[in-house]
């Protein structure tokens, strides 16, 4: 079917949505979920609100349309704090040219306003496909993906799932996971005059810093993946001592260990007690995983010969996207989550996913149109109109 979204519509959807507030932490998406029911709810969407804490609620709309698949939508209502350095209004959505400036209209508000259009456009173009469409909106992906957890665990059974993030309408099929253990160097205090009567925890953690740098060298960093490159481990907060006097009994560390496709967090996880056990042995070095900090999840892929893939790539190919895929994310998003709830899932997305999280982020105008009708396409793909014998 042919493919004319309201460009208009598109910028204005993208500027209100601009306007509502919903950096993480906190969130408050709720503003951004009531905008999405008042624009779906008239087009024969069944809405659903559920909140999986108070003003962090999930939405879900969806449109029956005869027998076929199930296939969702699905991008983040949350945004990163604005924070500083901007030469443009964060939360008023500036226009210059092509270009739309605003916190959120990279990631991942542009993608919404795609996600929307696009159901708009299948919604008035019911004889050119057959199933159910749901459009789902979360909470909390910048954070720990509270809201993708929520949704999936008790969600309808979902056969193709696109996930918007800023890709440049490129096709992603894979992303990395990741995991952060925190680490606690255990010591014995003293009077920092008389250091040799104590066991510096500091010192301690130093040595132990270079085991992790030497075991991401030698072992972390040789595990790949042919579309996410290689796993990694390394330490990204350091913090302890409790006075200026004193030999300090405990440090804390935070690690940072990426996996990719086809690793097992449980793995990784004894991967690193290993690492520690292995430093106690030889050095001594009293050191325990006290927790892991929330992320935004795992590691997970789809095939590349996977029918929604080869349907991503035909429809990115005929938008005239010049580099359609299949690509890997280095980070991570909700498609681990959907991926664990069943569904085909793939990333695509306006935007260029360098200007995420960065002053005076921007999507175009073009990229918003190109996603609208490469979603439709999709779709349309997949999800055909039953031919009536």
């Amino acid at each position: 079917m042919s493919c004319s979204p309201d460009i208009n519509r598109l910028v204005s959807d993208l500027a209100e949505m601009i306007a509502m507030p919903s950096e993480n932490p906190p969130g408050h998406e709720t503003e951004v979920a009531r905008f999405v029911a008042r624009e779906l709810e008239p087009l024969g969407f069944e809405i659903a609100i559920a909140e999986y804490a108070p003003d962090r609620p999930n939405i879900s709309a969806t449109l029956r349309n005869g027998p076929g698949p199930v296939f969702a939508f699905n991008t983040h209502m949350d945004t990163v704090p604005v924070g500083s350095g901007w030469t443009h209004e964060a939360l008023r959505m500036t226009r210059e040219g092509e270009r739309l400036y605003g916190r959120g209209a990279c990631d991942c508000k542009g993608s919404l306003a795609s996600m929307l259009e696009a159901a708009r456009i299948l919604a008035t173009s019911r004889a050119a496909w057959s199933g159910t469409l749901i459009a789902v909106f979360v909470a909390d992906e910048e954070v720990s993906s509270q809201g993708a957890r929520f949704y999936t665990r008790d969600c309808p059974a979902i056969d193709f799932a696109i996930i918007g993030e800023p890709t440049s309408n490129a096709v992603f099929t894979a992303h990395k996971g990741s995991l952060r253990p925190i680490v606690l160097v255990e010591g014995v205090t003293a009077h920092s005059g008389t250091p040799e009567l104590g066991r510096n925890a500091i010192y301690d953690a130093g040595r132990l810093m270079a085991r992790i740098e030497a075991h991401h060298g030698g072992v972390i960093r040789h595990i790949t993946h042919p579309l996410v490159g290689n796993a990694s481990l390394c330490v990204t907060r350091i913090g302890g001592g409790k006075a200026d006097n004193v030999v300090p009994d405990a440090c804390e560390l935070l690690l940072d260990r990426r996996l990719v496709p086809g690793e097992d967090e449980e793995a990784a996880k004894t991967d690193i007690l290993a690492l520690l056990e292995r430093a106690r042995q030889e050095e001594g070095i009293v050191a325990k995983v006290i927790g892991y900090k929330p992320t935004t999840g795992g590691a997970t892929q789809t095939a590349p010969d996977a029918p929604l893939s080869v349907a991503a790539l035909a429809a990115a190919s005929a938008a005239d996207i010049a580099r359609p895929g299949p690509f890997g994310f280095q980070g991570a998003c909700d498609l681990v989550h959907f991926r664990e709830a069943g569904a085909s899932g793939v990333v695509i997305g306006p935007g260029d996913l360098a200007n995420a999280h960065k002053p005076d982020e921007f999507v175009t105008i073009g990229e918003l149109a190109d996603a609208t009708c490469i979603y439709v396409d999709i779709v349309c793909r997949l999800m055909p109109p039953v031919v009536k014998g």
